[in-house]
């Protein structure tokens, strides 16, 4: 059902406390995995037929526009939702004047961006360039209606319904896309399925999340915000443009037919985050940030979240390297070979960028994005630098100075969020270490018994490559969890997170809710207070039902 944020007096409806907020939060992450896992199954099918219909030149085109268009379409996306989120106290005056702010600077933005494209064009050399940057223009007007809404949303902990409003939209992307690539649209049929894609995301926020803005006036803690979303937005940026300069000097240097191969590598590197990290940020910045104020229960949460990130992240960014050459031929097709040739130098770099990536979630959590924004400073500074020494050696460069940045920042990194809640990069050590000597020793025994293989190694077509994909990732997988049965004594890890994974899912809280009700239905016979047990334990019941709707 539709959420109604605020109550009469202009306050927020209540959250949910202690063991409530960790079953949510549970909950939240399991419908936000889900949903990415659905976005993800699209995306592997909508990259198969496009990579048939659209040239490399297409992507690259289109890459060359968005590296500058995400940045500007990110405004609000990340500094006013991690603001609504965050923040203990946000009544309906203030979160008017934030949606005014940013619709304002977003109709901005979008002006700036389409007048830039002549620019970009001479940039690249590029006049297609200048066209497809006036149509990608519009996702950052569209984008910025919806923000706050989603926001709303994220703090109210309906993350089911985030997730389906992003998975709906991807498949409007996709459907759009495909349909305009069939019909020779060239790269014109990425620009309208991303202007699709963020125009029915900001319809879904409104429609789901029934608040409308009041008009802009006085406000307590408006500058406050303003100036916590911006210190977000700012390390986003240099973050962004840390992310983004490998496509920038790649497409200036190489050409858009070279940045097509570079950027489908990357997408493939960068798929585990967003198919883990992105869709978890919401709810743990959200779980985080109400426990902020104990230590103890912060860094256990913290470490928890970590020590599965590391049994997953790591195991399939290992289980990446081994196969992700086939997984190119297999998706892409045989004109891809470059991409997985790139890909190769990307792989050992996946788990290291999964665990890095999560010193953010820290900074936010406890109201610290200044600090946050020092810190991409310096990740801009180290990357780019990696970047321009490697250009010289290619595409392939880029992608192995990608590798070595994650290697070099992640403990500074983690040191640096951690130091004012006192949690020690000596903690998470000890929570991921055997992860990584297990992997590595998995992967590289491997790695071993497939070059025993030549024969089988050297197989031509799609159906070799799918056969040597499925044999090299099952004896990774087995030799990986015993790899972590012998450090850990047993199977504990492993057992944690199947737990962790059946609480996301909505049938265990039905199960749960009908557990209780039947204890409270046994009490009833031959108890003193039997009549209030019966009661308590339909409560109980009820609550469950209306919390799995939910």
């Amino acid at each position: 059902m539709p959420l109604k944020p605020f109550q009469s007096d202009g306050t927020l409806h209540p959250i949910a406390t202690g063991e409530g907020l960790r079953r949510n939060a549970v909950r939240g992450a399991g419908a936000s995995i889900a949903g990415s896992a659905g976005s993800f199954i699209l995306g592997i099918g909508s990259v198969i037929v496009l990579a048939r219909l659209l040239t490399p030149a297409d992507f690259g085109i289109v890459t060359m526009v968005t590296t500058f268009s995400l940045l500007f379409r990110s405004f609000g996306l990340n500094g006013f939702t991690e603001l609504i989120m965050q923040r203990e106290e946000i009544t309906h005056a203030l979160t008017s004047n934030l949606f005014w702010i940013e619709l304002g600077i977003g109709i901005a933005l979008t002006l700036v961006f389409a007048a830039s494209g002549p620019l970009l064009a001479s940039f690249y050399h590029s006049p297609a360039v200048a066209e497809a940057a006036a149509g990608i223009s519009l996702t950052i007007g569209f984008g910025c209606l919806g923000w706050i809404h989603v926001g709303l949303l994220q703090r109210a902990m309906r993350f089911r319904t985030t997730a389906t409003i992003s998975l709906i939209a991807y498949v409007l992307y996709v459907i759009v896309a495909i349909t305009l690539a069939k019909e020779g649209w060239q790269y014109w049929a990425l620009v309208w399925a991303s202007v699709t894609q963020s125009l029915v995301t900001s319809v879904g926020a409104w429609l789901m999340c029934r608040w409308v803005p009041s008009w802009p006036r006085r406000a307590a803690g408006t500058g406050a915000g303003v100036k916590f979303a911006i210190n977000v937005y700012a390390h986003f940026a240099f973050s962004y443009s840390t992310r983004n300069t490998d496509n920038l000097l790649v497409g200036w240097r190489y050409g858009a037919r070279s940045l097509g191969f570079y950027k489908k590598a990357y997408d493939l590197f960068v798929l585990p985050e967003t198919q883990l990290l992105s869709p978890l940020t919401g709810v743990v910045v959200s779980a985080l940030s109400r426990v902020a104020a104990d230590r103890d229960q912060f860094r256990r949460y913290f470490l928890k979240i970590v020590s599965v990130l590391a049994l997953v992240g790591i195991g399939v960014g290992v289980d990446f390297a081994l196969v992700g050459k086939d997984l190119i031929r297999l998706l892409l097709g045989p004109g891809w070979g470059e991409a997985g040739r790139i890909f190769a130098l990307f792989g050992p770099g996946i788990g290291v960028m999964l665990l890095y990536n999560t010193h953010g979630w820290v900074h936010l959590s406890i109201g610290r994005p200044e600090r946050w924004f020092r810190w991409g400073l310096l990740e801009f500074a180290c990357t780019a630098s990696l970047f321009l020494v490697a250009l010289h050696w290619g595409p392939a460069g880029v992608a192995l100075a990608w590798t070595t940045s994650y290697f070099l920042l992640m403990f500074p990194g983690m040191w640096y969020a951690g130091k004012p809640i006192g949690l020690g990069v000596g903690s998470i050590m000890n929570v991921i270490w055997k992860f990584f000597v297990a992997s590595s020793v998995a992967g590289f025994a491997t790695l071993f018994v497939m070059r025993f293989l030549p024969a089988y190694a050297a197989l031509p077509g799609a159906a070799a490559a799918f056969l040597r994909m499925v044999t090299a990732s099952l004896l990774f997988l087995g030799l990986y969890i015993v790899g972590i049965s012998v450090l850990h004594g047993g199977l504990d890890p492993l057992k944690e997170t199947g737990t962790l994974l059946y609480e996301m899912l909505p049938l265990s809280s039905v199960r749960r809710a009908t557990a209780k009700a039947t204890e409270g239905r046994d009490a009833i016979t031959g108890a003193e207070h039997s009549r209030e047990t019966y009661q308590e334990s339909q409560f109980v019941a009820v609550s469950g039902e209306i919390r799995t709707k939910e």
